[in-house]
């Protein structure tokens, strides 16, 4: 039980040890690079950045606007070309993911929230102003003839329902009731 419990001690001890020297020769790493950096900055600017010297004349002055204009002019050329070409690039990259992943075919599938929409809506919000085709369903359906039923074929015959009083009624009705009833 002793020597398990000093073993996992010292194994502790020496994962922190190792992690804080890491830790120191990673600050070291990152200063360095800040110098390097530094370095790098001011030899930039020395060479592309000459220090200002104003003249004195007016009309030098102006030449060195005009320096300075077509200078900035060339810097914003260069730098819109970087630009488009990140763009272009950035849109590669998007385009390659994107087939590798169609490649990969492991892709999740959204879940689907029911709609309710007709068919025409559907169409019209999938083809937008190419639909021109009405799809009512039910305009193609068979028309189907219903079979006379005997309960019909009696209130066909019955006919007008005042006609039927009117000659029931009076002394002729009451005798077709009675003949009828026999």
């Amino acid at each position: 039980f002793f020597p398990l419990q000093k073993k996992r001690r010292a194994a502790t001890a020496r994962r922190q040890h190792l992690k804080s020297a890491m830790l120191q020769l990673a600050a070291t790493e990152i200063e360095k690079e800040a110098a390097a950096k530094e370095v790098e900055k001011q030899n930039y600017l020395a060479e592309h950045c000459p220090p200002l010297s104003l003249p004195g004349s007016m009309q030098e002055l102006q030449e060195l606007c005009k320096k300075l204009h077509a200078k900035i002019e060339s810097v914003d050329e260069e730098r819109y070309d970087t630009e488009v070409k990140l763009q272009k690039t950035t849109k590669e990259l998007e385009d390659l993911s994107q087939k590798l992943f169609d490649l990969r075919g492991k892709f999740k599938r959204p879940p689907l929230r029911r709609v309710r929409m007709s068919a025409d809506a559907m169409l019209r919000a999938l083809l937008g102003s190419k639909h021109k085709v009405c799809m009512d369903l039910r305009a193609n359906l068979k028309q189907v003839k219903k079979e006379d039923t005997e309960k019909e074929k009696d209130l066909r015959d019955v006919g007008d329902w005042r006609k039927n009083i009117e000659e029931k009624s009076g002394m002729e009705g009451r005798k077709k009731m009675f003949e009828a009833g026999e």
